[in-house]
């Protein structure tokens, strides 16, 4: 298991998002509403020698701040547990990642943010994922 089919795994359950742009890597520019699958902090050798590593992965989704109060919604679908534009029953639906990990979750939000890139403001959610492989 390498951290980049985990990557690519992830991204590859971000797509079931209907437009919702997807980047296992971190871009230089982004085209809102994207997802983007950051680097992974590693627990090496959480079980057994060298059996199981768990990852954490920062993914953030981004979303055009044209209005506050459609940001938000948008958000929100994003963050919600279930439903089309649910992030964390996206993620889920293959816990294995195509065969890539033995089980994930996704555990968290750390809520709203505005974020810049380049000189545009967007808003943006991000989630931890955390992948056991």
């Amino acid at each position: 298991m390498s951290i980049n089919s985990i990557r690519n795994g992830l991204g590859d359950n971000l797509a079931a998002i209907t437009g919702l742009r997807v980047s296992p890597y971190i871009p230089d520019d982004i085209a809102p509403p994207v997802a983007v699958v950051g680097s992974a902090t590693i627990t090496y050798d959480t079980a057994f020698r060298n059996g199981l590593h768990t990852y954490e992965f920062p993914v953030t989704v981004i979303v055009g701040r044209t209005s506050e109060r459609n940001a938000q919604n948008r958000l929100d679908a994003y963050a919600d547990p279930d439903g089309a534009a649910s992030v964390k029953a996206a993620i889920e639906a293959d816990r294995s990642l195509g065969g890539s990990a033995q089980t994930l979750q996704v555990t968290r939000t750390n809520g709203n943010q505005i974020v810049q890139v380049g000189e545009t403001v967007y808003a943006a959610v991000e989630f931890t994922v955390v992948v056991y492989a």
